[in-house]
């Protein structure tokens, strides 16, 4: 059994009101909560609102994470899969 950790939902869990995140990422700090682990989906008046320019003070994001979940997902079906044909 594995698990395939999300920050987004991560930080929306376990630091719904963002004091952490806005205390140590304080590029972040007046970004409303809605976007605090997002910010890339923010309108560009938010944006604007929380002197965020994305690739400038934030990065866009690096990794899809949709993308890299299934990606995991398929790696380990695959050892899996080889793990059992071996035995």
């Amino acid at each position: 059994y594995f698990r395939i950790f999300n920050p987004i939902s991560q930080g929306k869990k376990f630091d719904p009101n963002g004091k952490y995140t806005k205390k140590y990422v304080t590029e972040l700090k007046h970004m409303p909560n809605e976007f605090l682990f997002s910010p890339w989906e923010a309108t560009d008046l938010i944006l604007k609102e929380a002197d965020i320019t994305l690739g400038n003070n934030y990065p866009y994001p690096i990794v899809d994470l949709k993308q890299s979940r299934e990606k995991a997902l398929a790696a380990f079906a695959s050892l899996k899969a080889e793990s059992h044909a071996t035995q």
